[in-house]
Parts: structure tokens; C-alpha cells; sequence
């Protein structure tokens, strides 16, 4: 782990992403003081649409007006 002074990390922030890409943590702090993390962020997995089709139900009645007294508790009442 490598801690660096928010003055060089601002000056050195595409070499500070390098290392952090190869793995490295790096924290950032203020007068010694340690102030923020830099890790890498792991890749995202591609959505595939239709993944959850036939497995949810949404039943006839769902977009039916609630009743009065559930109305009343959702709207604060």
C-alpha cells in the first residue's frame, strides 16, 4: 500500500490509476492523515436482457387501485 499527499496526487494521478490497475492500493492523505482509498474497480458483468423471463409473475390485478386505507398509509396518512 502506498500513501501519498493530496498534492501528488493530483500530480501524479495517471501514475497513481497505473499502479492502482496493477493491483496497488493507494491512499490518499491530507497532513498525514489518510483521507481516501484508490482501488481498481472490478470489471462489470454484461447484462443479458430476458435473463429472469418466465421466472417473475406479475399477477392480473397488480395495476389495480389500492385500496382506500393503503392509499391513505402511502401517501403519510
Amino acid at each position: 500500500m502506498t500513501v501519498v499527499n493530496v498534492h501528488e496526487a493530483k500530480t501524479q494521478l495517471s501514475r497513481l490509476l497505473a499502479r492502482v490497475e496493477s493491483g496497488e492500493e493507494v491512499v490518499i492523505a491530507r497532513r498525514g492523515e489518510p483521507v481516501a482509498r484508490l482501488v481498481a474497480c472490478k470489471p462489470q458483468k454484461k447484462r443479458r436482457p430476458g435473463r429472469l423471463k418466465g421466472k417473475i409473475v406479475i399477477p392480473d390485478d397488480f395495476f389495480d387501485p389500492l385500496p382506500e386505507e393503503e392509499l391513505k398509509l402511502w401517501e403519510g396518512g
